[in-house]
């Protein structure tokens, strides 16, 4: 027989087998065998989490290998692939601990299932909510990079993930309903209606700031453009910035979309709603969410010709070695390549202003750039 352990607030269940008590308390059933709907759910959601794993690896790869993503929001994009990577292998850990296998865990095992989860989604919430500050910062000085340091980006990745492990810890720590089953949800039978209300308005509001500061963004960029000058380096500069924003806003669009619903149904959950039939709707919600953590590359490579251009790069590598003399428009360059490429700028640019050749400023410095690159090229090929 489990050993029952008593607190304040009632009969703390701490030490029952597994987490079955919980489940048919809560009217959650588990299934003794496995149906063809499990099996198909199981078999999906690997598939799923495995791309998800690879796609996300290939993301902070190509941020790591190209040095023309080494700019504060491209690093936190990468931490925002690191948040969606850690996602992918939550996902996987809960579909080997879900279905019939379900019975078998403790209480503590089904609660770093779930912990893993809220981490996840911490994560990345907290991690848009940084991107949405820094393009906030630049979107208003119309610059397309923040002047942030790179000790302070660090400083802001470690907090990130500091505050996420701190929230995927809180129901462990207490906000639970194991001294209290009275209180227990559906959807997960070991939390606190109350903790579920507490994580979905929370989130809800989150993303709520989120949308509200992009719109201000947006509708700032728009009227900034009306009023600036026809000039083509500025042209060229206003539509960058723009094009940025817009691969930002749509990883925040799709975030939004695919969690919401899941948030939703679980603030209905904490509210006891009777008539809502929650658990009719968790499985297809729950997959809806784990979509979103394969959806980012896919933006990167549909929006952004650099991001593109150098997972092929890193996908095609073996293929392409005997082809270095081949022109391609992404290099992997080193820190030496990078300081040689700007003393070229540099020297060349000067030279034409001295010379007068830069008195009209038409792509001029776009020049320099082409000259210097094609002249690294020949130098390292």
């Amino acid at each position: 027989m489990a050993a029952i352990n008593f607190s304040k607030n009632g009969i703390c269940h701490y030490n029952v087998t597994n987490v079955e008590f919980f489940y048919n308390h809560s009217k959650k059933n588990i299934s003794d065998t496995w149906r063809t709907k499990d099996i198909l759910v199981v078999s999906l959601g690997l598939t799923v989490c495995s791309f998800v794993i690879f796609a996300n690896i290939l993301v902070m790869m190509a941020i790591f290998l190209n040095r023309r993503f080494h700019y504060p929001i491209y690093y936190l994009l990468g931490n925002l692939a690191a948040a969606d990577l850690f996602a992918g292998i939550s996902y996987m850990y809960l579909m080997f601990h879900t279905g019939p296998w379900t019975k078998k865990l403790s209480v503590y095992e089904w609660f770093v299932r779930q912990g893993l989860i809220d981490t996840s989604l911490t994560a990345s919430v907290i991690n848009l909510m940084a991107i949405a500050l820094e393009r906030h910062q630049t979107i208003f000085t119309m610059q397309l990079h923040s002047k942030m340091t790179n000790h302070r980006v660090v400083l802001l990745i470690i907090g990130i993930w500091l505050i996420a492990i701190v929230m995927g810890l809180v129901p462990t720590m207490g906000w639970h309903c194991v001294c209290n089953i009275s209180r227990c949800s559906t959807m997960a039978p070991l939390y606190s209606r109350s903790y579920l209300i507490f994580w979905a308005i929370l989130n809800l509001l989150a993303f709520t700031v989120m949308v509200a500061v992009y719109t201000r963004i947006f509708i700032y960029v728009r009227r900034k453009n009306h009023r600036m000058s026809k000039h083509t380096s500025q042209v060229k500069h206003r539509e960058t910035v723009f094009n940025l924003m817009k691969t930002v806003s749509m990883i925040l669009g799709c975030f939004v979309i695919c969690w919401t619903p899941g948030l939703v149904l679980l603030l209905l959950d904490g509210l006891k709603c009777v008539n809502c039939d929650v658990l009719t709707y968790e499985k297809y919600f729950l997959v809806l969410a784990e979509c979103n953590s394969f959806m980012n590359p896919i933006i990167y490579s549909y929006r952004d010709k650099d991001m593109r251009n150098t997972f092929k790069r890193i996908l095609c590598f073996p293929c392409r070695r005997h082809e270095r003399g081949e022109h391609s428009g992404v290099r992997f360059n080193t820190l030496d390549q990078e300081r040689r490429r700007r003393v070229l700028q540099d020297s060349w640019l000067a030279r034409r202003l001295r010379d007068g050749e830069a008195g009209d400023q038409v792509n001029g410095v776009q020049v320099v750039l082409k000259d210097a690159d094609n002249i690294l090229e020949s130098t390292d090929s």
